[in-house]
């Protein structure tokens, strides 16, 4: 009996070594990561740490090649010193290794060669966390946190005499950082002031406003040295005068390094360095650099505009602001072709009564039964091989029952005396050879179940995987928006709840089916043979059974609970490891591993109570099983002695009491697999029944076959979804005529690249109409009116992939390698990407991380151009482009606009100051 029951256990291990198996492979790479040394290791105490330095930088003999392409060498033996309390300005073209000196003085990368030092010490030698926390950087492209602005801006206390000082010395510090940034005034418009949350990456935020939380951030620990990558790029013109005074104010007595493209900005700078492909081309001051009539001169004279007429008010954001050039407004007055631009006043805002009005949806409840349904749905396909895995499983479960009446004829046979032996041998002999083939047939049967259901189960999971990746693909923009729908909350979706499905599927139902064969099946044969016996035991296992339910359910509410947090955590994670660079120049690596850590332990205290209430109900339903085998031996005995059965209907009865008891734990033992399955079965069919507004799939709408291109805003307003607080348009009214080419003009926030969302059907206005020759855009099919329409966005997105492949994304027709070489040589990219190596099939990297801002930008419009749309809309297209670049592209776009709306959203007005078409600037101010 005991090496029956040790057999029975035995069988058990076979379905869990898929889990141990998976978790020794995801162990490797874990330990992997986590022995890797770091050659730059920004949580060592080695190094050398000044008491006191000047800020000296010098650059000797300095070559260097990113890891990621060591075919192209992006700094050739650079020499230059920086000496303290200077401001020095790197201009030149894009790609020509200016940010790369950024990240050396960083020390993201070492140098292949050359030394970098800092008063005149190596920095290699220096503690490089003690080296991070004297440098403040600003990017070319910002990254906030998803935290409220005020954590945002203390992150650059990090390090600092004041990373731990009372709350009120320090809130007033970054109040007045936020003041010299001009970030102040839009701040205290915001629902909840500093307190208000910027949403993952800063999404909430606009790119002009980001820009100035990260200035104030850089400039709150008053560092030794400051790092400016074209850190005003994303301002208008008036705050980029206001700010651009803060950070001059800001670079006296301090080390400066500021990379421009906006020449006007660094004109006062103590030098000028002019690079071109790794190398210093010229360098000097301003005008010492304007008299030579150099590369610098050529510079200059691309950037040169008309003066502007501005007004003497300062007033911050909140004012509004009027940028109209002298001849450009003589022009308005005279063209009666003028765009009408009006703006509706009511007593109360139209877009607040709509918010007041619309019910909050409620998250839906799904049951178990609708989860099976919906994966039945899913699997389908699979139908007849699922059929056959569930029959292999029946066979399975019925060995049990089956291996009763064999052990109980074998107990039966040995009760005979000496002189009846050999009938014995024959006996055993029979039930002998009958467990072998017993044996053959479940070990074909196991085969079968284990081998089809898995693969069933392999079919589902990449289906869930498929169908989950393209409802999110469908979604609405306002569905990203929401905080439970971060980038790690969605990931966790696609990889763990599609696995964790295995647990309603797979080996583990193959199992479940097979204890519940054991279970019914052994309760028909007990009851058939010893009905008495049988019910006494059985009057123990609706005990058993509802532990196991108990516990069950009890898991499925705490995976619930625990989804939120594990989500939350991952975001966290994914956040930061997506913004490594920036996490690295706060030196908050620490401060990110703590938050990190408390993230997951405050979960597993929670999970505690939970877990132990979990465990008390396993440990009584395994347990349970003892005690019905001491039941079924007492109460058989008593039935022996009676005569009211004999041995051999005891121990049939008896064996498939206890082995249906074990049974029915072990189908319970799979509740942890369970729960987490039908918890992420009820979040992937809330994915699957989630219906955007704007559905970008949908068949149904207007097809217009011929769109001219006019464009018409009615009385529209609009505030985000996730902030309904927070009016953004309220009541446009804006008329774009074919073949017109419309500036917008405006502080930041003050909505202009809401209307490029609102015109690309991103959202959908809380009142009013946007009209596309005449037709509301709410009526049109989403996918055809979209594929009128080309946007170049302000922070441009490239795609893992060859640049080739990047640009072809911008149009679903199959394009020709002459189409795209036509396409970037207008985006004046053409020339670079022959220079490389792998030319058009160089690899971008993730999010364009092998290239330049630059470069990504005039990628980003070629990816426009080649689409051939009716509708150009540029949201600060040139806006990472040096000078050169941006007056051969800016010429490449008002070539490019001839023939098609034109819609841009613009802080230099260089860019819109000599356009031929009809040219309107608008002021777009939401107050």
């Amino acid at each position: 009996m005991s090496m029956l029951i040790g057999a029975f256990s035995l069988g058990q291990i076979g379905p869990n070594v898929r889990s141990i198996t998976s978790g020794v492979t995801a162990a490797s790479k874990i330990f992997a990561t986590i022995d890797r040394q770091s050659v730059i290791d920004a949580t060592s105490e080695e190094g050398d740490v000044l008491e006191s330095f000047n800020g000296d930088i010098e650059l000797k003999d300095v070559k260097f090649i990113y890891p990621s392409r060591p075919d192209v060498t992006v700094l050739e033996n650079m020499n230059l010193k920086i000496p303290a309390g200077n401001t020095v300005a790197l201009v030149g073209a894009s790609g020509s290794g200016k940010s790369t000196i950024v990240g050396l003085v960083e020390r993201f990368y070492q140098p292949i060669s050359g030394e970098l030092t800092l008063d005149g010490h190596d920095i290699t030698k220096l503690n490089t966390k003690w080296l991070r926390q004297q440098i403040s950087l600003v990017s070319q492209e910002p990254t906030l946190f998803g935290c409220s602005v005020y954590e945002n801006v203390a992150h650059g206390l990090i390090g600092t005499k004041y990373e731990n000082a009372p709350e009120e010395e320090k809130r007033k510090l970054i109040i007045e950082a936020c003041e010299q940034a001009n970030a102040w005034g839009f701040i205290q418009t915001l629902p909840e002031g500093l307190d208000t949350n910027v949403g993952e990456r800063g999404f909430l935020m606009s790119g002009g406003q980001k820009q100035r939380i990260a200035i104030a951030r850089a400039i709150v620990s008053n560092p030794k040295v400051l790092l400016l990558d074209e850190a005003t790029s994303a301002l208008d013109t008036k705050s980029e005068g206001i700010v651009q005074d803060a950070l001059d104010k800001a670079a006296k007595s301090r080390t400066t390094i500021v990379i421009a493209h906006r020449l006007s900005t660094i004109k006062d700078a103590d030098l000028i360095v002019v690079m071109s492909k790794g190398k210093i081309v010229e360098q000097g001051r301003h005008n010492d650099l304007l008299d030579k009539q150099g590369m610098y001169y050529e510079l200059v004279e691309a950037q040169k505009i008309e003066k502007l007429k501005q007004p003497e008010d300062e007033a911050d954001d909140s004012a509004q602001t009027q940028f109209v050039t002298e001849e450009k407004e003589l022009e308005y007055r005279e063209d009666t072709n003028i765009l009408d631009i009006t703006r509706t006043r009511t007593k109360q805002s139209i877009s607040s009564l709509v918010v007041a009005n619309r019910a909050v949806p409620q998250p839906k409840k799904y049951g178990i039964w609708n989860s099976i349904v919906m994966l039945y749905n899913l699997n389908k396909p699979e139908l007849p091989y699922m059929l056959f895995g569930i029959s292999s499983a029946v066979v399975n479960g019925l060995a049990y029952p089956v291996q009763s009446v064999f052990f109980a004829k074998c107990v039966s046979a040995f009760q005979v005396t000496p002189a009846q032996y050999p009938e014995m041998r024959k006996t055993i002999n029979l039930y002998s050879g009958l467990f072998f083939m017993l044996a053959f047939v479940e070990g074909i049967a196991f085969v079968c179940t284990i081998g089809v259901l898995a693969y069933v189960a392999q079919k589902l999971v990449r289906r869930i995987r498929y169908q989950s990746f393209r409802q999110m693909l469908r979604q609405d923009i306002a569905y990203f928006d929401r905080e439970e729908n971060t980038t790690g909350s969605l990931t966790s979706t696609l990889s763990k709840d599609a696995q964790s499905v295995e647990g309603l599927s797979g080996a583990t139902l193959g199992q479940i089916l097979n204890s519940l064969v054991t279970i019914i099946a052994g309760t028909i044969l007990s009851i058939a043979v010893a009905w008495k016996l049988a019910l006494v035991c059985f009057a123990c296992m609706p005990l058993m059974v509802g532990c196991g339910f108990l516990r069950f359910w009890m898991l499925q509410r705490f995976q619930e609970k625990a989804k939120g947090a594990y989500d939350k955590s991952a975001s966290f994670a994914c956040e930061a490891t997506s913004s490594i660079r920036t996490v690295a120049s706060l030196t908050r690596e620490e401060d990110v591993f703590s938050r990190y850590k408390s993230e997951i332990e405050s979960q597993i205290v929670q999970s505690r109570m939970s877990t132990m209430r979990s465990s008390f109900l396993y440990g009584l339903s395994q347990g349970l099983s003892f005690f019905i085998m001491g039941l079924g031996f007492w109460y058989g005995s008593t039935l022996l002695k009676n005569h009211t059965y004999g041995v051999t209907q005891f121990f049939i009865c008896f064996i498939s009491v206890v082995f249906g008891s074990q049974s029915a734990g072990t189908v319970f033992s799979f509740a942890p697999d369970m729960g987490k399955a039908k918890q992420a079965a009820e979040n992937i069919q809330a994915l699957f029944n989630s219906v955007p507004q704007v559905d970008s799939w949908s068949e149904e709408g207007i097809t217009l076959q011929d769109v001219e291109g006019n464009i018409e805003f009615q009385d529209v307003h609009f505030r985000y979804p996730t902030r309904p607080e927070v009016p953004v348009l309220r009541g446009l009214n804006l008329t774009v005529h074919k073949g017109q080419y419309v500036a917008l003009v405006g502080s930041s926030g003050c909505g202009k690249s809401t209307t490029i969302g609102l015109i690309e059907s991103f959202y959908i206005p809380l009142g009013g109409r946007i009209l596309l020759d005449g037709q509301d855009i709410s009526s049109l099919n989403v996918n055809s009116y979209r594929s009128h329409i080309a946007l170049v966005q302000q922070e441009p997105v490239l795609y893992a992939g060859s640049i080739r492949h990047n640009i072809a994304l911008g149009t679903p027709r199959d394009v020709t390698d002459e189409d795209i070489y036509a396409a970037c040589q207008q985006a004046n990219i053409h020339d670079f990407i022959m220079s490389l190596p792998d030319g058009y099939e160089t690899l971008c990297g993730t999010k364009g991380a092998l290239l330049s801002g630059g470069q990504k930008q005039r990628i980003a419009i070629a990816r426009a151009l080649i689409r051939e749309p009716k509708i150009l809309l540029l949201d600060e297209a040139t806006s990472a482009l040096d000078s050169e670049s941006e007056k051969v592209v800016q010429e490449a776009l008002d070539k490019a606009a001839k023939g098609r709306t034109t819609i841009a959203v613009a802080h230099r007005l260089s860019t819109i100051q000599n356009v031929g078409h009809t040219l309107v600037l608008l002021i777009l101010n939401t107050r």
